[in-house]
């Protein structure tokens, strides 16, 4: 590649994705075998699979329906043109009755306003299914979001630390300083994943409506993943008043 060349427009590797989510669920699994984040990171890996699956396959053309569309274009513009032929103009210019003018003129534009709202119906069929498909993906991806967040909400590391007294309603707190920084560390490398997952939908389109969409989960990701991190550097603060 020459200077002259223009650079290479760099994109997500959905094989890099999946196989760092794997190897987060390894690394979670041995360090908390048994919890429900162990659970569910393996569940994200399966879901991570079909995203980079799904992604690749939606990238690419419906030839079915792009066929169909040129079909139905086709089909449209003869038959317009047959009508067009069937219609006397000659007739038309001599008639003097301007309000049966006008009807012949106001059907006709009737009939090529439904005409070309098939086509253009036809024509945005492929971008408008691809759109529902990536719409309903990134649904499950904000879920998985939001129950990360769930797994983390009762880790609080001011009580941790503190030791207090528990009541008979209060979580089940059994975690060293050590494992619950390395808990919330890992809750926040699977926010992040997922809004990478979610960004392979938005690499290979143009369609405003999914790129807004992926933004906002990026968006709600990012949030979630500061409050964790918030919770981090608290663990951090304490530790170093404890050794002051």
């Amino acid at each position: 590649m020459t200077a002259s060349d223009p650079p290479a427009v760099l994109t997500l590797d959905a094989s890099l994705i999946v196989e760092t989510l794997e190897r987060l669920r390894v690394r979670v699994s041995e360090r908390f075998p048994k919890s429900g984040l162990a659970q569910l990171c393996g569940k994200l890996v399966l879901t991570g699979r079909a995203t980079a699956a799904r992604a690749e396959e939606l990238s690419r053309p419906y030839f079915g329906l792009r066929i169909l569309g040129a079909l139905v274009v086709v089909i449209a513009v003869v038959l317009q043109i047959e009508l067009a032929s069937h219609i006397d103009w000659s007739a038309l210019r001599r008639n003097t009755d301007v309000l049966g003018m006008s009807q012949a003129l106001d059907a006709t534009v009737n009939l090529l306003i439904l005409a070309f709202g098939g086509l253009w119906f036809m024509l945005t069929l492929e971008q408008r299914l691809k759109r529902r498909l990536i719409l309903r993906a990134l649904y499950e991806l904000r879920s998985y979001a939001h129950i990360v967040d769930m797994h983390q909400l009762t880790k609080d590391p001011t009580v941790v630390l503190s030791g207090g007294a528990a009541t008979s309603s209060s979580p089940v707190r059994q975690m060293s300083e050590f494992e619950l920084s390395r808990y919330l560390d890992y809750c926040s490398e699977m926010l992040a994943l997922i809004a990478k997952l979610a960004a392979l939908y938005a690499a290979r389109t143009q369609d405003e409506t999914i790129i807004e969409a992926v933004n906002d989960l990026e968006d709600l990701t990012s949030n979630l993943g500061r409050k964790i991190w918030q919770k981090i550097m608290i663990i951090s603060q304490l530790d170093e008043r404890r050794t002051k």
